[in-house]
C-alpha cells in the first residue's frame, strides 16, 4: 500500500510534550538530575517558557503553563513515558547518585525497569532488556550477583 510506505519512511521520532507548572524546577530535575541537555528554547518574555531536551537519542519538550491556564487535576494521570536504555541499572545508579528518587528496579516483560516522577508527577520509566527471571528485584539480584 503506497500510503503506508510514505508514512513509515516520513516519521522520524515521537517527542513527548509535557506541560509544567515550574520550568526552573523541571529543568533542575531533567538537566541536573537526569542528565538531559537543552538543545532548543523559547524565551518570549525573558525566561524559558518552552524547551527541547535530549538525552542520547531520546527527546522531550517542556512548556510552562502561563498564569491561569493550568487545568484542574493531576498532570499526566495515566501516562508513562518509557525510555529504552542500553543499561537501565547503570543509569539507575547514576541518577540516584544525583539524589533523584527512583523506584527499586525490577524485571518485568524481560526488561529491568525503574521509575521516577518529575516535579509535576509525570511518570518516566527507564528499561533495558535482560534474561534475569521475571519479577526479580534489584536488591535480591545484587545479593546473588555481588560483582554486578
Amino acid at each position: 500500500m503506497q500510503t503506508e510506505t510514505i508514512t513509515q519512511t516520513n516519521i522520524k521520532q515521537a517527542v513527548p510534550f509535557l506541560w509544567t507548572t515550574n520550568m526552573e524546577a523541571s529543568l533542575r530535575f531533567y538537566v541536573d538530575g537526569l542528565g538531559f541537555s537543552m538543545v532548543e528554547k523559547w524565551m518570549p518574555e525573558g525566561k524559558i517558557e518552552w524547551c527541547l531536551l535530549k538525552l542520547g537519542e531520546a527527546a522531550i519538550m517542556l512548556q510552562e503553563y502561563r498564569e491561569g491556564l493550568k487545568p484542574e487535576g493531576i498532570l499526566g494521570l495515566g501516562v508513562s513515558i518509557c525510555f529504552i536504555c542500553a543499561d537501565a541499572l547503570g543509569y539507575y545508579r547514576e541518577v540516584t547518585a544525583r539524589k533523584i528518587l527512583a523506584s527499586e528496579p525490577f524485571v518485568g516483560n524481560n526488561f529491568w525497569i525503574f521509575e521516577v516522577a518529575d516535579p509535576d508527577g509525570y511518570r518516566l520509566n527507564f528499561e533495558s532488556p535482560t534474561d534475569v527471571p521475571e519479577e526479580t528485584r534489584y536488591s535480591e539480584w545484587k545479593q546473588k550477583t555481588p560483582n554486578a
